[in-house]
């Protein structure tokens, strides 16, 4: 995960910061539900104020993800532009602010926003988070989850997103289901929490499922175009080569994006609050990914003993061994920026057929 690229991960912006361009961005597509024998998740009417029940939450984080999240959950029934990566807020979203701790941090004006919809006939509450563990911090980050838990009642949480690839063979696009974080502390402990909640993959094997899936359109002359930004804003000299920010081409995205589960078992995700990236050395490669929540809303759940997992896709692969840490971080930023919608569309349809397969065996 790149530390350079939190901004826009955690839904803030600053205006000085390199704004890579590509001109393939292609429409994400109208999801044909009925293709793997279900429909599409219904709108319910979601009330304001304190948090409603539901069956299942689902908690996202960044812009581009929650564009993602409102595409399959909300509106999967047209397409949606390349632009509403940026967009701030979504019709039908509730503002969630109860209970605010007093003197909070500055700019810290809510816990994030939520809307309530149905699958399988089950309600389900999708919220968009605005606390982190990066900021404000981690005793608001638990704070936010225990309130979700004492008023929605779950029978699940999972946490979907972008992360930053620990795996060297990861190309971009690839989605990573689990069911344990290990939190890098920063004082030396790497606590994992870990639950026995497995996905149920049964949507996922449907014969159509893969037809859903969405490529993230990289081209080559979009990856060399953005080698050529990188190198003129950053001012590097000598310039740096696309073979060397691209190792194995992993940036390169496949043509049927891979969707892993290893939930149920002893796979685990790796959680930082501080810059920390995946490299061609292999550092990290034993976990999932690398991002910037998770582990830490797995201790909480498990003290509550609800069961939770997290479905993260590669946003950002890893990066080659080689560079300075502050080109790494700055080339893992503009892929995310670039191709983060793509990857978190591919992310959030594996979580709603996930969701779809539970929540058909548990109405029976």
């Amino acid at each position: 995960m790149s530390g350079h690229n939190e901004k826009k991960r955690l839904g803030t912006s600053d205006e000085t910061t390199f704004d890579p361009k590509i001109t393939n961005t292609p429409d994400l597509p109208a999801i044909d539900y009925s293709s793997v024998g279900q429909a599409a998740p219904v709108l319910l009417t979601t009330p304001s104020g304190n948090l409603p029940q539901a069956e299942v939450v689902v908690i996202t984080w960044a812009e581009a993800e929650w564009a993602a999240m409102q595409h399959v959950f909300c509106n999967g029934g047209s397409t949606m532009s390349y632009s509403a990566r940026d967009e701030s807020s979504w019709s039908g979203w509730q503002k969630y602010s109860q209970d605010m701790p007093s003197n909070p941090p500055s700019g810290w004006t809510n816990w994030g926003y939520y809307r309530l919809v149905q699958i399988q006939g089950q309600p389900v509450l999708l919220f968009k988070s605005n606390t982190h563990l990066d900021w404000p911090g981690e005793t608001y980050l638990e704070d936010l989850i225990e309130k979700i838990i004492e008023s929605v009642k779950p029978k699940l949480l999972l946490s979907i997103g972008t992360a930053g690839g620990a795996k060297t063979g990861d190309h971009i696009g690839t989605v990573r289901a689990v069911s344990a974080g290990t939190l890098d502390s920063g004082s030396g402990t790497w606590p994992t929490y870990s639950n026995s909640w497995s996905a149920v993959w049964k949507v996922l094997q449907q014969s159509g499922f893969k037809k859903l899936l969405f490529p993230v359109p990289t081209t080559q002359s979009d990856l060399q175009s953005l080698c050529k930004q990188l190198n003129e804003y950053y001012s590097y000299k000598p310039p740096y080569t696309l073979s060397q920010l691209n190792p194995h081409d992993l940036n390169m995205g496949s043509s049927s994006p891979a969707i892993d589960n290893t939930t149920g078992g002893s796979a685990s995700l790796l959680t930082t609050s501080t810059f920390v990236v995946g490299t061609t050395a292999g550092t990290y490669d034993k976990y999932a990914v690398i991002e910037m929540d998770d582990a830490v809303i797995g201790n909480v759940c498990k003290g509550k003993n609800v069961p939770f997992g997290f479905i993260r896709n590669v946003s950002d692969p890893v990066q080659n061994a080689a560079l300075p840490s502050g080109v790494q971080g700055n080339w893992g930023s503009a892929i995310y920026d670039s191709y983060g919608l793509y990857t978190s569309y591919n992310g959030a349809l594996a979580a709603w057929a996930i969701i779809a397969g539970q929540l058909a065996g548990s109405s029976k």
